[in-house]
């Protein structure tokens, strides 16, 4: 399966949530969002991208994770313009979803990354390893947060910084390409 083709089929974040998601959803990932803060150097390196990346997520408006980061995309899209965005919710594409199976299972939010022509760079989710740790230290069990943001979460910071160092690593990868190097002249 081209998922590049499911790109132009998926949706940007406030289309999506409108869609799929209820009101009690919506505000969840409004208080989400409101919760991400930058650091100036994190804004610097933000503003520092300069190959377009396309950013599949396959995702669920009524899920804990999805709602506890898919926001911190939104954050990173503002301040870095190349960063481009869309939903596609997991249970609307079942093919996406067994194509993007973690483990075994139907896991969101998965992220899938492209180039501006659409080759895939990379893929990551369902969570970061600073999610992971605080779960396993915390032994919560398998089951899915209630996306109730807490205002005290001692592992958002971390894991804006997970997400940060991975979409950092595609650019990378997009910016020292031989093939987009010699399409754009750098």
């Amino acid at each position: 399966m081209n998922l590049f083709d499911k790109f132009s089929l998926a949706l940007p974040l406030q289309e999506y949530l409108q869609h799929y998601g209820t009101d009690t959803d919506r505000q969840k990932w409004q208080r989400m969002a409101e919760l991400i803060q930058l650091t100036d150097e994190q804004q610097q390196l933000l503003r520092s991208f300069r190959r377009q990346m396309n950013v599949l997520v396959l995702a669920g408006a009524w899920c804990g994770d999805c709602v506890n980061q898919c926001p911190i995309f939104e954050r990173f899209a503002e301040v870095a313009p190349v960063i481009v965005t869309r939903y596609l919710d997991r249970d609307a594409h079942p093919d996406v979803q067994e194509a993007l199976l973690i483990n075994g299972g139907r896991r969101v939010p998965v992220v899938v990354f492209f180039s501006e022509d659409g080759y895939e760079v990379a893929r990551y989710g369902d969570r970061t390893l600073s999610r992971y740790r605080q779960l396993a230290g915390e032994l919560r069990g398998v089951g899915c947060p209630t996306g109730l943001a807490p205002t005290d979460d001692p592992a958002l910071g971390q894991v804006v910084q997970d997400w940060l160092n991975e979409f950092e690593r595609v650019q990378w990868i997009l910016r020292l390409s031989p093939r987009l190097r010699q399409k754009h002249g750098d």
